[in-house]
């Protein structure tokens, strides 16, 4: 066992230990960065502290956390000991990874069009039908190059055999990416001693990937240069600081729902310089608000007429009208045939076990063990309106209860993961945490990149299994390691004729995906 004074009393035995081995020794790629904390001393990691909040502050990293009716902006809350993930164990997340992407996004082509996994019987019609997120208005839209998924945010976690699972499918309007870009930005301000020995990869090429995935969904008529905007609910959003981030660092326009405008099926900008014609929206708002006309009235958050825009083939909506059908928690459960059926291959990554409320098999079973379970609302996020089943008291569950018995198709239930714990500062001390990864995933065309890492979210009370920031949690800095493999040794005479194609080979634009226009120096995070 390998002595640290950080360690002391460190509870390693009681769940699987992302960093801490079963003999209480730290794992060999969490070594150099406990070793380095452990010089440090808790006093010198006190003030690396307060110089995180100074940074964070100082960048304007904030977000919107509801409590008891009311809002208050804080601080994202970031944990100084980053999750480390070896780059094997890596190698096999982004397989899954782009697998389920793939068939999600085959999933909503078809139900969308043809419906044929619905004619074939693999998933029941009704399932779909019933689906508060499936949009019939989207029915017979196709996007370009058939991609309905352009961002998606997969929760994943661990278990206590370490096994990677897939917990939710998030492909409406994700969100998180700005605070892995920010997360990677302060730690390294605040440890910058931390990098030295470890060979990480990086993630601040995120907005280039979103943004030449983005250009990718164009339609035709937008041509060589189309013009992409970023469509936000305003400013009183909790995800504001990733809309304004995410547009910055694309040079992109971010606008409100009243920055646009529709005119014979085409979508123009309102600018200083007259009309100007929209071919790309990212949009950060939910598809009932999008367009007054076709879906929710009173919505002043949308611009009226985009659905028949998006119909007319003039402009491309990402992600697409009507994913949510998609990642309906009910759906979940049927993701894995979803893959064999589209793909004709077995899951790389398996779900969750999940109950679905709505069969009467199924539902007597959560019933009987409701105190054993986690159940869900099959429309809900954030970790709201959830039961931990464990962790509930009678009165609880029979509310519950009740609630599942008069609506069966809007609950699901899923067994309780032991999720994974990791050590977490917590005042002068590490202590153990239960955390979740959120990684992105970005589909352009026929390619598909994943952003090494993702969001870490940890549970920051003891005990709780909540890792969500609306719920209290924080999140932590995702290292994915890079492959040491040795690199050939260069010959002297041979090295300068090597310069130019090894530089042409990481050409991205060869591959069509631009970078990003160069942006200002003034242009940084509000102070």
């Amino acid at each position: 066992m390998v002595h640290m004074s950080l360690l002391e009393g460190y509870d390693f035995a009681s769940y699987r230990d992302e960093a801490i081995d079963d003999d209480g020794s730290p794992r060999a790629h969490y070594r150099p960065v406990l070793a380095a904390m452990d010089r440090m001393g808790a006093d010198a990691l006190a003030r690396r502290v307060e110089l995180r909040e100074v940074v964070q502050r100082s960048r304007g990293v904030t977000f919107t956390m509801r409590t008891e009716g009311a809002e208050t902006e804080r601080t994202f809350p970031l944990d100084l000991v980053p999750r480390i993930i070896p780059a094997s164990q890596w190698a096999h997340i982004e397989e899954g990874l782009r697998q389920r992407v793939r068939a999600l996004n085959l999933f909503l082509e078809d139900v969308y069009g043809e419906q044929a996994i619905l004619s074939d019987g693999i998933i029941p019609w009704d399932m779909v039908l019933s689906s508060p997120q499936f949009q019939r208005r989207a029915w017979g839209i196709r996007p370009p190059r058939g991609v309905h998924v352009h961002v998606a945010g997969l929760d994943l976690v661990r278990g206590d055999n370490g096994d990677w699972m897939v917990l939710e499918d998030n492909l409406r309007v994700p969100s998180g990416a700005s605070y892995v870009i920010e997360n990677r930005e302060v730690l390294t301000r605040v440890l910058p001693e931390l990098f030295g020995s470890s060979p990480v990869r990086p993630v601040d090429h995120y907005p280039a990937m979103l943004r030449s995935a983005l250009r990718s969904a164009a339609p035709p008529s937008a041509g060589n240069e189309p013009e992409i905007v970023l469509l936000t609910p305003g400013a009183y959003n909790s995800a504001y600081f990733e809309h304004t981030l995410l547009a910055r660092h694309m040079g992109v326009p971010l606008v409100e729902g009243s920055d646009l405008l529709t005119d014979g099926d085409v979508v123009y900008m309102r600018t200083t310089r007259g009309r100007q014609r929209v071919d790309v929206i990212y949009r950060r708002i939910d598809d009932e608000y999008l367009d007054p006309l076709a879906l929710r009235p009173d919505s002043l958050l949308g611009c009226p007429g985009l659905l028949a825009a998006a119909r007319a083939g003039t402009v491309t909506i990402a992600n697409a009208i009507g994913n949510g059908v998609a990642d309906d928690k009910a759906m979940f459960a049927y993701v894995p045939e979803m893959i064999r059926y589209y793909l004709n291959e077995d899951p790389v990554l398996a779900s969750v076990p999940t109950f679905l409320c709505g069969e009467p098999d199924q539902r007597e079973e959560v019933l009987r063990r409701m105190d054993q379970l986690v159940v869900k609302p099959v429309d809900a996020s954030g970790g709201y309106g959830m039961l931990i089943g464990p962790a509930a008291d009678e009165a609880t569950i029979e509310r519950f209860r009740a609630r599942i018995n008069a609506n069966p198709r809007g609950y699901i239930a899923q067994e309780v993961v032991r999720l994974t714990r990791h050590p977490t500062l917590i005042g002068s001390a590490l202590a153990p945490r239960h955390v979740d990864l959120r990684p992105f995933v970005v589909q352009g065309g026929d390619r598909i990149e994943v952003l090494p890492g993702g969001l870490t979210r940890v549970a920051l009370r003891e005990g709780s299994l909540v890792v969500n920031s609306s719920q209290g949690g924080g999140s932590k800095d995702t290292w994915v390691l890079r492959e040491t493999t040795p690199r050939p040794r260069i010959e002297t005479g041979a090295r300068r004729s090597l310069i130019r194609p090894l530089r042409e080979e990481r050409d991205d634009t060869a591959l069509g995906w631009q970078q990003p226009q160069q942006q200002q120096a003034s242009e940084r995070p509000p102070c």
